[in-house]
């Protein structure tokens, strides 16, 4: 990525629930040594599952923005989101963080992080209304409104977006996105 002692990018991954985020994420990481996982602070209860968060209350969270602990923070769909500013540490050396975004906050993230690449996770539509449907967790009512959000563009003004089909194999998802990050990849990274 970059030299010694610089700063590494924040790596975005947006997308709407069920293309596979979190799931790419940990694929990256793993296939990837000096990549990072910031975990993020919500306002969900601890045993709503998916990715690993720190759970705390609402009460907490706004203790936590008036303390200033966080980097980065922002509510969406009735939760609150916060990025610790541990973040800036797993930057050092030039190694690079992934951090799942709400693309209502990536122009904010931008102007905060400087170094920002944009991973939008796609996957076709009925790939997508079929996870949606399998993990149960959603009615039918709540997945075309979750469908039709899918299909809205994300904010102008990103400089560095790009795509990732995860439609199918996440091997492919991973060397897409490897490729994105590492664009003059080394051979121990290819």
């Amino acid at each position: 990525m970059t030299g010694q002692n610089s700063k590494g990018p924040v790596i975005a991954v947006v997308g709407p629930s069920g293309v596979g985020k979190d799931s790419l994420m940990e694929a990256l990481v793993a296939a990837v040594p000096d990549l990072h996982l910031m975990r993020r602070v919500i306002t969900r209860a601890p045993e709503a599952g998916g990715e690993d968060y720190r759970a705390v209350s609402e009460e907490v969270f706004l203790d936590l923005v008036a303390a200033e602990k966080f980097a980065l923070h922002w509510a969406a769909h009735g939760l609150r989101y916060g990025i610790p500013h541990q973040i800036e540490d797993l930057r050092k050396n030039g190694q690079g963080v992934l951090v799942n975004l709400s693309r209502a906050v990536l122009l904010q993230a931008q102007e905060t992080f400087g170094d920002l690449i944009v991973l939008s996770v796609t996957t076709r539509p009925e790939v997508l209304a079929e996870r949606l449907t399998k993990r149960g967790r959603e009615d039918h009512a709540e997945i075309q409104r979750r469908l039709a959000r899918a299909r809205q563009p994300l904010p102008a003004g990103l400089r560095r977006l790009h795509e990732i089909d995860n439609s199918a194999d996440l091997q492919r998802a991973v060397a897409a996105a490897r490729a994105v990050i590492y664009p003059a990849a080394t051979p121990e990274r290819a």
